[in-house]
């Protein structure tokens, strides 16, 4: 492999990485969104969208 090979194998890599480690941050923020969401509701908070007009 020549050094530029390397240089494009690593780029890769490391790009594959990150949007990895982006891909799991936005999972674990979104579960945590959900549980933070299931226990305002289950305080009594409702959605604005669940009003009715009046």
């Amino acid at each position: 492999m020549s050094p530029h090979d390397w240089y494009v194998a690593a780029a890769y890599g490391l790009t594959a990485l990150v949007l990895a480690g982006m891909i799991g941050w936005i999972l674990a923020d979104q579960s945590a969104r959900r549980r933070e969401l299931a226990e305002l509701e289950a305080q009594g908070a409702r959605r604005r969208s669940e009003r009715k007009a009046p």
